[in-house]
């Protein structure tokens, strides 16, 4: 076959509807969109098990998108659409030549992958980005997959698989971040602090909001921005309320990705008070984005620059006082990370 035939195939939980929608699942997209930029000959198939909530076949920036739209449906449903699945991949299989195939996160896209690659000797990864490292992930047992096919995207989730299901992924990958994205021309940094997410209890957007209180003490004029949008959204307008912060927090709701990262240019600290984090991309950008930023989670085990870690509530307040009493702190780009790397990463892994 032609190099042209070359096939990775990505299986994914989901993948955007279409290249307008900006939000469904950003650090990925950044992946798939640069991947094929990196590698214009490679054949890009992505299968996306659940959203968008329909049966669809379209092109998204070069690569093609199989979507089953299996909308979060169990029992029988879920059965039917590993099976439209399984069918799909025996297709691509026999049309195209695979190089292998990338799942991302351990869930049911692993499982599928991870038996239809041993039946067909072909290579599979599965890349961990998060929540599924944590303990409980019935897809380690029914996977049993050994090292050498995990990719972690960080040294915390490394250590996280490697406590809970004593199997060490065989390489460290980030989701790098890509300098085309941002806008060279400068801004004033207008925006004291900069929170984003799904608002979820995971994220403790409720925290940040209690931080803002006793930051207003010492600065009566704060300006604190929460932009994304999620089931504890009503909690978190009542929070300002209660406290009184009606002109001092705005809640943006959920935003395309370019007005977020536009909004990243314009702050001075991104906090980010999560419980747990495999590696926040939303954290990276935000340093590319001339940002402080200050979190819990230690997500590398090297420093990062401009990149600050609190143990507790207090110290994060603390932080967070110190940055913005600071008038000489450092707003320069940081990038320890950048896509094209990672692109690179990931195709040596099926050479």
């Amino acid at each position: 076959m032609s190099e042209r035939d070359k096939t990775l195939v990505i299986l994914s939980p989901g993948f955007p509807k279409d290249e307008a929608d900006s939000t469904c699942i950003p650090p990925q997209q950044v992946f798939v969109r640069n991947l094929k930029l990196q590698f214009p000959t490679l054949n890009i198939v992505i299968l996306a098990f659940e959203y968008p909530f329909h049966s669809a076949h379209y092109q998204w920036n070069g690569a093609s998108v199989i979507s089953f739209g299996g909308k979060n449906n169990g029992g029988i449903i879920r059965l039917s659409n590993w099976l439209r699945v399984w069918l799909t991949l025996r297709r691509l299989n026999k049309q195209h030549q695979l190089i292998g195939l990338l799942s991302f996160w351990m869930g049911d896209c692993a499982f599928i992958a991870n038996a239809f690659a041993k039946k067909n000797n072909l290579k599979h990864f599965c890349w961990i980005l998060g929540q599924d490292a944590k303990p409980g992930n019935k897809y380690f047992r029914w996977t049993k997959p050994d090292g050498k096919s995990l990719i972690a995207l960080s040294d915390f989730i490394l250590n996280e698989v490697k406590n809970n299901y004593s199997v060490t992924p065989a390489c460290v990958i980030p989701v790098g971040v890509d300098p085309c994205l941002f806008s060279g021309v400068p801004v004033k940094r207008d925006i004291d602090i900069l929170g984003a997410g799904s608002l979820i209890p995971l994220k403790l957007f409720s925290l940040l909001i209690n931080m803002v209180s006793t930051l207003h003490i010492y600065f009566p004029d704060i300006r604190a921005v929460i932009c994304g949008d999620g089931p504890e959204r009503e909690l978190l307008s009542m929070l300002i309320k209660d406290y009184q912060l009606e002109k001092n927090i705005e809640l943006t709701g959920e935003l395309p990705h370019a007005s977020v990262l536009e909004l990243m240019q314009r702050t001075k600290v991104f906090a980010h008070p999560s419980s747990y984090e495999g590696l926040g991309m939303v954290c990276l950008e935000a340093l590319y984005a001339g940002a402080q930023v200050v979190s819990f989670v230690r997500p590398m085990d090297q420093a990062i620059k401009n990149w600050h870690f609190a143990g507790t509530h207090d110290e994060m307040v603390n932080m967070l006082k110190a940055i913005l009493e600071d008038p000489f702190c450092n707003h320069n780009k940081v990038s320890p990370y950048v896509i094209k790397d990672t692109c690179i990463a990931i195709m040596e892994l099926f050479d």
